[in-house]
């Protein structure tokens, strides 16, 4: 009997141990951003899918139709949004795959799929890519935007301001919002960015309308030389892929809806997705489409660009951009902020404060401001980061995950769909970055650093 005594001790301690461990866990995942607020409703998820999905990519599109021509154009628009839409909802299924588990971040379903080491490996460092670049072509996007405004609304004689002042406009924005702690927190932001995307797209296209078929429109390619022409093809590719980025930040929208074994947070998650997709589709086909259209190969990479008047409309569209990168900026943000400070506070054992919070988001937002003010391409970037890092994570990795985890069986259909994808999405991967690459190389022959 006497022997049992310390026995008993230790299990109470080791008890009272796991229990202070798993308290300290708890306090934890209720500081980090994706974690701490789970009582979103499924019109959340739209929005925020909306916000993420439909950047200011859908305004280099008339642009890619010009390089790609009206029948790969047409084809590739459709089929991105059919892949795409497939494998959103793979990841809406994925997301709760085991009972009483919920893979609340991207990385932790690649790591269920691939292993621990394997599956952070694989996703954190494309996911970073795709995060970080977004918000550093965002940066450039509402710098530009913002310089576009001045530029129509002041007439001679007016002092020419650097597009470097007013990305640093835009960022200062950021250096206050970012404080905002989690996804449920910005959902007021997110609904004026989803709007605004409607919005200006709508813009866009009826504006192309109004100002009719152009004079001297041509649908060839532009490029004079097969080289160029295939390259152009390539880069075009990228800015496609880019306009379906929405996939990065998918299951972490999705941990911010309640779920229990009756209600999983599936059902409400799928119809913000369909709804968003409705959207997305509303803003793509008829931007993409009328803008060749009416402008054919002269059409500039921002659309926004060929469509000189009426001011007050181009004016207002340009604002409507900056209202919605400032939202998309957030989204893509908040994932990044969640995995530095995890990094910090579960790995380097940093005490989860606001001073922490604090020193964290406003380095990140200056470092994407310094990268952004040095390397305004924009449409270099958008072809590059889009074949580089969106298309494995928003066209394959989704399917390779599914293949690993579901087993389909050979030759079944879901297993031809999944490979399919698979083979198209690395087709992009490999294709658009050497387009995107090239681009950028022809525009910074004549760039000068910080003009």
């Amino acid at each position: 009997m006497g022997t049992q005594g310390p026995a008993t001790t230790d299990q109470n301690y080791n008890h009272a141990t796991s229990e202070e461990q798993a308290a300290k866990q708890k306090a934890i995942d209720d500081w980090l951003p994706i974690t701490s607020s789970r009582n979103a409703k499924w019109w959340y998820s739209a929005f925020h899918n909306v916000t993420a999905m439909v950047g200011a990519g859908v305004l280099s599109l008339p642009y890619a139709m010009a390089q790609l021509g009206w029948g790969p154009g047409v084809a590739i628009l459709i089929l991105s949004w059919i892949i795409t839409l497939y494998t959103l909802w793979q990841m809406v299924e994925m997301h709760e795959m085991v009972p009483g588990k919920r893979f609340d971040r991207y990385h932790e379903l690649g790591q269920h799929a691939f292993g621990e080491k394997l599956g952070l490996y694989i996703v954190v460092p494309q996911q970073l890519i795709v995060e970080v670049g977004v918000c550093i072509v965002y940066m450039v996007t509402g710098g530009k935007s913002l310089h576009k405004v001045h530029e129509l609304l002041c007439k001679e004689p007016c002092k020419e301001i650097k597009l470097s002042y007013f990305i640093m406009i835009f960022a200062s924005v950021h250096f206050v919002l970012s404080h905002l702690p989690n996804f449920n927190s910005i959902a007021g932001v997110s609904l004026a960015a989803a709007v605004m995307s409607l919005s200006y797209s709508t813009i866009a296209w009826s504006a192309s309308v109004r100002k009719g078929v152009q004079p001297d429109v041509a649908y060839g390619y532009k490029a004079k030389t097969a080289a160029g022409t295939v390259f152009n093809f390539f880069s075009a590719l990228g800015d496609v892929a880019f306009a379906y980025a929405g996939h990065n930040v998918v299951l972490e929208i999705q941990a911010t809806i309640p779920s229990t074994p009756e209600k999983p947070s599936k059902g409400p998650m799928w119809r913000g997705v369909v709804v968003a997709y409705i959207v997305v589709a509303l803003c793509y086909f008829p931007v993409a489409l009328i803008g060749y259209w009416m402008f054919g190969n002269k059409v500039e990479d921002n659309i926004l660009l060929s469509l000189e008047k009426p001011t007050w409309l181009i004016v207002m569209a340009n604002f409507f951009v900056v209202v919605h990168v400032i939202g998309s900026y957030q989204i893509y943000a908040m994932p990044v902020f969640d995995m530095i400070e995890t990094l910090l506070v579960k790995k380097l054992n940093f005490s989860p404060t606001r001073l922490l919070r604090f020193v964290v988001r406003n380095l990140y937002v200056a470092t994407t401001m310094f990268i952004g003010i040095t390397f305004p391409f924009f449409g270099g970037l958008l072809g590059f980061f889009g074949g580089f890092a969106f298309a494995p994570t928003t066209y394959f990795l989704p399917c390779i995950i599914w293949l690993a985890i579901y087993k389909p069986r050979k030759y079944s259909l879901s297993w031809c769909i999944n490979w399919i994808c698979i083979v198209l999405g690395l087709c992009l991967m490999i294709l658009s970055p050497i387009g995107g690459l090239r681009q950028i190389i022809l525009q910074a022959k004549d760039y000068k650093f910080y003009s």
